[in-house]
């Protein structure tokens, strides 16, 4: 292979690979240097001229003109640093002792196993630093959203491509369990991590991330974009509901309002892309009662006890505000306890004329949703109610077995021990 071959298939491939021309230009004297050791021990003397757009390339050796006597008695004599003056003299009668002596070095000089390892290592080169670059280029952009290509779904993992064709990994973890994309499907997440697999770099994604969510914002409501909206804060339980509280920097602006959007325009787009995800638009404040009343809507509160030092929120309700407030499966109070950064207790309050009673939902931590669907069913929505209903008549009328109707029997008698 000749040296237009050479520097012509790297360029080439170097361009494809999106290598800018100084990068291209180090690498290549970089690999010609290395050679160069290999074949003559040292570089020090060389001078290496390159065209890349030609495919040409000059390697210089500069050597001292020494006597003969230099030559035949010296131990220093070195033939890739000395020449010989009367071989310098066949090239130029007027070549005195002690000048330099430029010759040019062809690289058929250095034998075909050099130059075919020095063309596989400028290929190893460029995809080193094709690596290195893909690295650095979503180091610099993790939290952002992305837009890519599935080209192949997996059991733990879906991996996609950007659009230059790079890897990109979306675990199962980082999935929203209603998630359901094919072969040729674009999707949209964050960058969530960039790591090495071993000498490879492994970008993550994520769509169950608070980012994500926070990114669709500042996507679909300018106001987020252009920093008029403040997103305080995010919490999800990805694919089922989320909260997320907004502050806005001018008067002038409702900022739950304009994210919603005009009959809302802007956050069923959010709710699509999060196949359904319920959210919940906070407007931000300082005080935090009135945030952690707002942070458990839809539910009315009637009164708050604070305790700062604990950390906890006593929270009283009307009794048909509870199941509300707890939310189906708890979703709504954890939520709003992460939102607030505080724990919150819920208790009920009655009136004098009123009798204590549960909303079955309230014990969805304890009893499974499609054991509560089934006495839902049959008209039973309340702890009393269903006590109230002895056990074979119970096993009667709905689908359960009679140990699991004892053992809710036994968690909600608890409740009014």
């Amino acid at each position: 292979m000749d040296s237009l071959n050479l520097i012509e298939s790297f360029a080439e491939f170097a361009k494809q690979k999106g290598i800018d021309r100084p990068t291209m230009m180090r690498i290549l004297e970089d690999v010609f240097r290395t050679m160069i050791r290999k074949r003559f021990v040292s570089d020090e003397n060389f001078d290496i001229i390159i065209n890349v757009d030609k495919g040409d390339l000059e390697i210089w050796r500069a050597r001292e003109i020494v006597s003969v006597d230099f030559f035949e008695d010296s131990f220093d004599y070195d033939e890739n640093k000395h020449i010989v003056i009367t071989e310098a003299q066949k090239v130029d009668v007027d070549f005195k002792e002690g000048e330099e002596f430029s010759d040019e070095v062809k690289i058929d000089d250095f034998g075909r196993r050099l130059v075919q390892t020095a063309r596989q290592t400028l290929i190893q080169k460029v995809k080193d630093l094709e690596k290195d670059l893909l690295l650095q280029k979503y180091k610099d952009i993790v939290g952002e959203l992305i837009s890519a290509e599935v080209y192949q779904t997996l059991a733990k993992e879906i991996l996609l491509t950007d659009s230059n064709g790079n890897e990109l990994v979306l675990p199962k973890g980082e999935q929203i369990s209603k998630d359901r994309f094919r072969k040729g499907d674009s999707l949209k997440a964050v960058v969530h991590k960039v790591e090495m697999s071993g000498a490879n770099p492994r970008i993550i994604l994520s769509r169950t991330s608070p980012v994500f969510l926070e990114r669709l914002f500042e996507n679909e409501v300018p106001e987020v974009y252009d920093g008029l909206i403040a997103i305080r804060k995010v919490v999800r339980e990805p694919g089922e509901r989320a909260k997320v509280a907004v502050e806005s920097f001018d008067d002038r602006i409702d900022p739950v309002g304009a994210c919603v959007g005009m009959k809302g325009s802007r956050i069923h787009s959010i709710v699509r892309e999060l196949n359904n995800e319920n959210i919940d638009v906070i407007n931000y404040t300082d005080n935090l009662e009135l945030l952690i009343a707002r942070a458990l809507s839809p539910a009315k509160i009637t009164s708050i006890k604070l305790d700062k030092a604990a950390g906890k929120a006593s929270v009283f309700l009307k009794p048909d505000q509870v199941s509300m407030a707890i939310g189906r499966g708890g979703q709504n109070i954890k939520l709003a306890s992460r939102l607030v950064g505080i724990e919150i207790d819920v208790f009920r309050e009655l009136g004098e004329q009123e009798e204590e009673d549960v909303d079955i939902e309230e014990f969805s931590d304890e009893i499974e949703s499609w054991v509560i669907d089934e006495f839902r069913r049959i008209g039973l929505d309340t702890a009393k109610s269903i006590l109230a209903v002895s056990k074979e008549d119970l096993a009667r009328r709905t689908e359960l077995e009679e140990e699991t109707i004892a053992d809710v029997h036994l968690i909600l008698k608890k409740e009014f021990d």
